[in-house]
């Protein structure tokens, strides 16, 4: 089994676990996935093998990967008035997550065309739709809806709605006392006023060097992982955690930093990875985890998640998680 520099972080512990609800707020995506030998180089056009589709978008992902995880989940986000919302509300339910997700009349629903290698790595473009114009004042209505009847322990949000949107969602988190997580991905221009928001923010090591060098600072290829981390915690954020894939990952906050190795594993698809890692995290710092098993929770989610093709339908049950770990 892997180990784990322990920080001795311990997260609020109020209440009994289950009392405690994960908003997360963020897309929902219809995922156009193609599987393929080897990515083409620009101008080459090369056969590809097999293509699927599936429900997606890093929120959708995110939080049906927390209701696996054993989780209570409510949704936060917008869809189009098209066959592709239908599917996306309808696996909410299916997934047992309560939908505060927008219906907009005059967008289409968030897509995102997915190219996954045989070597596992993948390539996205994602096309917002409604992720788009999901409003600031929406977020904070279904906050404080969603409050009025359940304590919300934590509220995940991650970069694929707008900045506007997901500021307001950690102000208004932090203000309701939950534990937040920004997963910015993609990176977007986050302004420095929202990071000191974030308890925990969890970029891989592309988007660690791209947040930092929003704000001035250049870095080589050679960097140490934890210096960079560091770097972020310097722009507010409580404890910034770099995952590295089959690498581990590294984590930093004012005071202490550490690595969490990784799951050995044999990858088949990495698209819903970095999902499942967060949901991971999420769940267990929601349940009052130390971070230090957050982390061993997280990256067992994240390493099941690679060995099955697809987004959703690679997101782990909790049963298979606490296999793994034990």
């Amino acid at each position: 089994m892997s180990q784990y520099s322990s920080p001795n972080q311990p997260v609020n512990d109020e209440s009994q676990p289950d009392e405690k609800v994960i908003v997360v707020v963020g897309s929902l995506n219809t995922d156009f996935v193609v599987t393929l030998n080897s990515f083409p180089q620009a101008g080459e056009t090369v056969l590809g093998e097999t293509f699927e589709q599936f429900a997606g978008g890093k929120g959708l992902n995110q939080a049906v990967a927390s209701s696996r995880l054993g989780a209570r989940v409510t949704m936060i986000g917008a869809v189009g008035a098209d066959p592709f919302a239908d599917a996306l509300l309808s696996t909410l339910a299916t997934e047992d997550i309560t939908s505060h997700v927008d219906r907009v009349a005059d967008s289409s629903t968030g897509m995102a065309l997915i190219e996954v290698a045989a070597s596992g790595e993948n390539k996205i473009i994602v096309i917002s739709g409604a992720n788009s114009v999901l409003s600031e004042e929406s977020v904070e209505a279904s906050l404080r809806e969603i409050a009025r009847d359940h304590q919300i322990g934590l509220v995940l949000t991650q970069g694929e709605v707008p900045v506007a949107a997901t500021h307001r969602a950690l102000m208004v988190a932090r203000e309701l006392g939950a534990i937040t997580i920004l997963n910015p991905a993609p990176v977007r221009n986050f302004p420095v006023s929202l990071f000191p928001f974030v308890d925990y923010l969890i970029p891989n090591e592309h988007e660690a060097k791209e947040l930092v060098e929003l704000e001035g600072n250049t870095f080589s290829s050679m960097l140490d992982f934890v210096e960079l981390a560091t770097a972020i915690v310097d722009l507010g954020v409580g404890t910034v955690v770099i995952t590295r894939g089959e690498k581990g990952a590294v984590w930093s906050t004012a005071t202490a930093s550490g690595q969490a190795a990784a799951f050995r594993i044999v990858p088949v698809d990495s698209v819903a990875a970095g999902d499942a890692f967060c949901a991971g995290l999420a769940v267990a710092l929601n349940e009052g985890q130390p971070l230090n098993e957050a982390l061993r929770w997280a990256s067992a989610a994240g390493a099941i998640a690679a060995t099955k093709a697809g987004a959703v339908t690679s997101l782990p049950q909790r049963s298979e998680v606490e296999e793994l770990l034990t």
